[in-house]
């Protein structure tokens, strides 16, 4: 694992290695990983994102304002039917 749970991403190819070692996480059967198909990994994602407010405050933290939501909307949209 080269991102640990608190991993700060800088730049989209930083993005793309972590989404990359994500990948290889869940290929190698990590017992990291409770939701372990596309339904439940959805339904945990939108939970998060709905929760994050309140993880953020758990952390001494603020959701940043700045953060590129709608770059990680297409991102996920195009990743259901991108090859």
């Amino acid at each position: 694992m080269l991102f640990g749970p608190d991993a700060v991403i800088h730049s989209r190819e930083q993005l793309v290695v972590f989404l990359q070692d994500l990948h290889q996480q869940f290929h190698a059967g990590s017992h990291e990983w409770e939701n372990t198909t596309l339904e439940a990994f959805l339904e945990a994602l939108a939970a998060w994102v709905d929760d994050s407010p309140g993880a953020y405050r758990n952390a001494g933290e603020t959701v940043p304002s700045g953060g590129d939501w709608t770059f990680m909307a297409r991102a996920l949209r195009a990743a259901t039917n991108y090859e």
